[in-house]
C-alpha cells in the first residue's frame, strides 16, 4: 500500500512510500482510509518528536475517517462500514480507562505518533476505538474531527463548561482547535470573543457574528474587558503558548478558567502566581477527549450542531504541500488529506 512515511526528521523525511499493509491481531479491523487531517502535532513529529514513544521509520496521521475492509465476528463491525477513526488505542483496564477518560490510559497509543498512522491507504485499529458514521455522512467533514474537533470538546464543555450567558475568549481563531473551539461555544449559546489578526480573518469572524479583536492592533485584555463591561472572559481557550499566555491572564474574569492544549509558541510563559491566586484564576490542561465525549461530538456535528470549516483538501502524495499550508499565516481552519 501507499502511506506517507516519516524516515527522518526534517521536511525531507517526509515520502509517499510503498509498504506493506498492516496486520490485524485479533479485536482490531482493517480499515481502508478515505481521508484525513493534518494537525499541528504532524509538525511536531517531523521536526522533533521529543517526549513521544516512537521510532523511524512511522507512518504519519493521526485522525479521520475510512470503509471496513475486514473485521472479526462479535466486533460490531461490517464490512463496507463506514467509520471514523477514535484516535488512542487505549487499553480498556486500567485506572482512567475505567473511569471513562481514555486519553489518561497509562498505555495510550495515538496513531503517527506511538504507531502506525492515518496517512495510509490501510490501518488496524482496534474495534472499539472505531465509531460508525451515520447513513449519508459527509465522510470529508467527518475527516477532520477526530483531533481538533475533540480536543475543542473537552476544552469547551469539560471541567468549565460553556453555556448561555458566559463568555468564552479564543485565541489565535484561525488555528483547528481554536476555530473549532469557537463553533463548539456558540453552539452551546455562549458569548464569543476571538484574537487573530489580518483583514480577511477579521472580516469572516464579523460576517458569521463573532467580536474580533485584531492582536497585532489592539491591547487584548484592554479590549476584552472593554467588551464585558471590565468583567473579562469567564473562560479563555488557549492552545498558542507563551505568545498569548500573559494576555489570557490579563484577560480573564475574577474566578475564571483559561485552558490549554498546545504550546506552538512556547512552552515556558511566566505563571503570574500572584495574579492566579489574588484573582482564583484556575488553568486547565487538556488533550484530546473520552471515547463517550467522541460520541457525543460526531453525534453533535451529525445532528447539524455545527459545520467543520476546511481551508483546503490535498492528496495523499501532496501531505508536504499540506504541512506547509498548515505553516501558512492565511490558512483558516482544517486541512483534509483526501486518500481514496
Amino acid at each position: 500500500m501507499k502511506a506517507i512515511v516519516l524516515a527522518a526528521r526534517g521536511p525531507a523525511g517526509v515520502a509517499l512510500r510503498a509498504v506493506a499493509e498492516p496486520d490485524d491481531p485479533p479485536d482490531f479491523v482493517r480499515v481502508r482510509m478515505l481521508a484525513a487531517s493534518v494537525n499541528r502535532v504532524d509538525l511536531y513529529m517531523r521536526d522533533n518528536g521529543a517526549g513521544i514513544t516512537h521510532a523511524l521509520p512511522l507512518i504519519m496521521g493521526v485522525d479521520g475517517v475510512g470503509e471496513v475492509a475486514s473485521a472479526a465476528p462479535g466486533s460490531g463491525l461490517q464490512p463496507g462500514d463506514r467509520v471514523i477513526l477514535y484516535p488512542y488505542e487505549f487499553c480498556g483496564t486500567c485506572r482512567p480507562c475505567l473511569a471513562g477518560d481514555q486519553p489518561l490510559c497509562h498505555t495510550a497509543r495515538i496513531p503517527g505518533e506511538h504507531r502506525a498512522g492515518t496517512f495510509a491507504e490501510m490501518i488496524a485499529m482496534p474495534a472499539r476505538s472505531l465509531v460508525r458514521l451515520p447513513a449519508g455522512a459527509d465522510v470529508r467533514e467527518a475527516a477532520v474531527l477526530g483531533v481538533a474537533y475533540l480536543t475543542a470538546w473537552r476544552m469547551v464543555f469539560g471541567k468549565a463548561p460553556a453555556g448561555p450567558g458566559s463568555v468564552v475568549l479564543v485565541q489565535g481563531a484561525g488555528g483547528g482547535v481554536a476555530y473549532a473551539a469557537m463553533q463548539l461555544a456558540r453552539m452551546a449559546g455562549a458569548r464569543v470573543i476571538v484574537t487573530t489578526t489580518g483583514a480577511e480573518k477579521i472580516a469572516h469572524f464579523r460576517a458569521i457574528g463573532v467580536e474580533a479583536i485584531d492582536y497585532r492592533a489592539a491591547d487584548v485584555p484592554a479590549a476584552v474587558r472593554k467588551l464585558t463591561a471590565g468583567e473579562g472572559a469567564d473562560l479563555v481557550v488557549d492552545n498558542v503558548g507563551a505568545q498569548t499566555w500573559g494576555a489570557s491572564l490579563r484577560a480573564v474574569a475574577r474566578g475564571g478558567h483559561i485552558v490549554t492544549c498546545g504550546a506552538t509558541t512556547g512552552a515556558h510563559p511566566s505563571a503570574d502566581l500572584q495574579r492566579l491566586f489574588i484573582r482564583q484564576i484556575s488553568v486547565h490542561g487538556s488533550t484530546m477527549g473520552s471515547r463517550e465525549e467522541f460520541r457525543r461530538l460526531v453525534a453533535a456535528w451529525a445532528a447539524g450542531g455545527f459545520t467543520p470549516l476546511t481551508d483546503s483538501a490535498f492528496a495523499l502524495a501532496d501531505v508536504p504541500a499540506a504541512f506547509a499550508r498548515l505553516e501558512h499565516p492565511a490558512r483558516m481552519g482544517k486541512i483534509r488529506i483526501d486518500i481514496a
